[in-house]
């Protein structure tokens, strides 16, 4: 594990508000542990666990074992084949769920929406369906930011406000398919008492990313390894707020503790928010020694690209923020620690 990752964990470790004795001996099931959110929770989970000798047993449910077998050697973590849409054996009592499993590529929402509704709504439902059976001390659903919709520019977005979509586009196969899952977790709340949270993420990012992804961050991220100008096939209008890895598992393990159950909480840092454009500037100016410039080559049609439409998605994060969570890192940090972690890995 190179020394980025460490370095996030430790800090992780540290936070003053997850009272990490709250795990001890207890067991955290995991599912989409090989993801970048998912990766980085389990690798704090035992990196936290063995420094303060809490005992904490992980299980990771995940399509490809050898994968995880590589990610994830530490002795307590225990690896389990997955499929959505159905829960291996278990024996351990398990305490607290974290839902991380789903797809997460635009290219894939456009080209597989059967595949991305299912995918999110049978894999939910099963877990819920066994934590019915097996009485847990928490289950975590980490849904979108994109469930919000199309706010208003100017608008400040509260957890709320759900937005409409119109089904006959495949892009919107995974915002709907996150507010079915949102509507299951409530379901199963109200009607079986299960303790459910969901968790609505903004685009995050930080060390994990894989160096071919390809959402906008991790283009940009090449460009400036590669020394190439980046180029937006849009014009870049769309504003949001980021999240780094670390502050996304800080947000997890808080709401693991102290998150209400039945409720959704907004996860992302205020302060990062800003428009594509200026961010593309941004991480030129500042992070490539002037080498490189941002160009335009703008799409006739960007929804062919398997872009969303233009977002003004300012989120409130006010409510997470009363459970005592805050971001850590400012966006160029981000971009830093990703990068640092990727040169860390060559």
């Amino acid at each position: 594990m190179n020394k980025v990752f460490t370095e996030d964990y430790q800090k992780l470790s540290e936070l003053s508000f997850i009272d990490w004795e709250q795990f001890r001996n207890s067991t955290v099931l995991v599912t989409g542990a090989t993801g970048l959110i998912g990766l980085n929770l389990v690798r704090a989970l035992s990196f936290t666990s063995e420094a303060k000798a809490l005992s904490v047993k992980i299980l990771v449910l995940v399509r490809n074992t050898d994968a995880a077998k590589v990610l994830f050697p530490s002795e307590n973590v225990t690896i389990l084949p997955y499929e959505l849409g159905s829960v291996p054996a278990i024996s351990e009592k398990v305490d607290y769920i974290v839902h991380l499993a789903s797809p997460t590529s635009s290219k894939y929402f456009m080209e597989k929406p059967v595949d991305t509704l299912l995918a999110n709504i049978e894999g939910t439902k099963a877990l819920l369906e066994w934590a019915k059976d097996n009485p847990v001390k928490k289950f975590i659903m980490v849904s979108t930011m994109e469930v919000y919709g199309f706010p208003e520019k100017g608008h400040k977005v509260t957890e709320k406000e759900v937005g409409g979509f119109l089904p006959q586009n495949s892009r919107n196969s995974y915002p709907v398919g996150k507010i079915a899952t949102e509507a299951l977790c409530y379901g199963y709340f109200a009607q079986y008492g299960i303790p459910t949270v969901v968790l609505r993420a903004t685009q995050t990012f930080g060390p994990g990313v894989k160096y071919d992804d390809g959402r906008v961050f991790a283009q940009f991220m090449r460009c400036v390894m590669e020394k190439k100008d980046i180029v937006l096939r849009s014009l870049g209008l769309t504003e949001r707020s980021y999240l780094y890895t670390a502050d996304a598992v800080s947000a997890i393990l808080l709401c693991l503790l102290k998150g209400q159950n039945g409720e959704a909480y907004t996860v992302a840092n205020p302060a990062t928010y800003c428009s594509i454009s200026d961010m593309a500037k941004e991480v030129a100016g500042k992070l490539s020694g002037g080498e490189i410039s941002v160009k335009f080559d703008v799409a006739e049609d960007i929804t062919k690209l398997g872009y969303a439409e233009t977002l003004y998605m300012d989120l409130d994060t006010s409510k997470i923020e009363g459970l005592g969570w805050k971001a850590q890192y400012g966006l160029m940090e981000m971009f830093e620690r990703m990068m640092r972690g990727m040169k860390d890995d060559e």
